[in-house]
């Protein structure tokens, strides 16, 4: 059996390796549907088709109310960061403003000072000041100094405009932001709004359950999990993937596989909780690499590389939308934080339809 990647990331995949090579699932995540599963019996304990058929309802309800929530955490992480921009930009142009409103006081004074002196000075202009001087050297002097004087007004001048344009530029420039601003913070409080109504629907429809029933929706997921993990891995996939993580992709393993254990919380990036893609932009932070924080954004800015040639470390992204991601350990295994209420723990990369796969270190 490969080892791929170091330490407990390679370890941890060997393992899973071989529970999926049983037909086992290691841990259960969001569902895959297969065909031909047992259906289990009124309240929970196998059998009767009515029990079952509400049983799999129910399970297929929270199953999808937990994706919508985590497509709507994608939304509110991004509407965040974009808020945290927008106001790391906006204090910067608060600063510009402060900077050229200081220097437009000194040229106003300035040309204050400009003013004051040529009403001391009879309200004449330099040039004829200078005409009406007696001693001809004196008159070319003049004349040189008379010319300094009017570049120096005229460039004064000259600056005193650029320096206003620039603070209209940063008006307009502050309003267009607070504008986004406000964009991203509605759209953050509405994503929020989504998550909250989703979860909590969800977990009223477990509470309604009974422990065994509860018990029983565990192993209809676990199943499907299976399922899919075996149908993955009977188009020989492993045969092609056999790539070796690079040292900085190692690094990130190591972190992500350190996490295991810790919970999901939508929106958490660590250090004793994850969401999904905040775990998987942890782990690659920690190896010195910066990458987009939501899922939908790793898979759109970050190289793709085809599934037959991912190796650890690689990002695995999950379902039409780009709402789930897990990292590659190796040995068709990955490590994700599943969804509210399961652990970051390890599972099948085919548990979940694939959707591609993406390369933070792009070698």
């Amino acid at each position: 059996m490969r080892r791929d990647g170091r330490g407990r990331g390679a370890g941890a995949a060997a393992a899973v390796a071989f529970v999926c090579a049983l037909g086992v699932p290691a841990v259960p995540g969001p569902a895959y549907a297969a065909p031909g599963e047992p259906e289990p019996t009124p309240g929970g304990t196998g059998g009767g088709a009515s029990g079952g058929g509400r049983l799999e309802k129910v399970r297929s309800e929270v199953d999808g109310l937990y994706r919508q929530a985590e497509s709507a955490t994608d939304a509110y992480n991004l509407a965040r960061e974009k808020q945290t921009r927008q106001e790391k930009s906006i204090v910067r142009i608060a600063r510009a403003v402060v900077k050229a409103q200081q220097e437009m006081a000194g040229l106003r004074e300035r040309a204050g000072a400009l003013a004051r002196a040529q009403y001391r000075g009879g309200g004449l202009p330099p040039e004829a000041r200078v005409l009406l001087g007696d001693d001809p050297g004196d008159v070319l002097d003049g004349f040189t100094l008379a010319r300094k004087g009017e570049k120096a007004a005229r460039g004064l001048m000259n600056r005193l405009e650029r320096t206003q344009a620039a603070l209209d530029r940063y008006a307009e420039s502050a309003s267009e932001e607070w504008e986004r601003l406000d964009r991203s913070r509605a759209k953050k409080a509405a994503a929020r709004a989504e998550i909250t109504e989703k979860l909590a629907r969800a977990r009223r429809l477990e509470s309604r359950l009974e422990a065994k029933e509860r018990d029983r929706m565990r192993q209809l997921q676990e199943e499907r999990d299976r399922a899919s993990q075996a149908k993955w891995l009977k188009t020989g996939i492993l045969r092609d993937v056999g790539g070796r993580s690079s040292s900085v992709g190692r690094r990130a393993i190591d972190f992500a596989t350190a996490q295991i254990g810790k919970s999901y919380v939508w929106g958490a990036v660590g250090p004793d909780a994850y969401d999904c893609s905040g775990l998987t932009q942890r782990a690659w932070a920690s190896a010195g690499r910066a990458i987009p924080r939501t899922s939908q954004e790793q898979w759109r800015l970050l190289p793709k590389v085809d599934t037959a040639r991912m190796r650890p470390g690689d990002l695995v992204i999950y379902f039409k939308d780009a709402s789930h991601v897990g990292m590659y350990v190796g040995d068709g295994a990955i490590v994700h934080a599943p969804r509210p209420g399961r652990p970051i723990t390890l599972a099948g990369a085919g548990s979940m339809p694939i959707l591609g796969v993406v390369r933070p270190d792009g070698s």
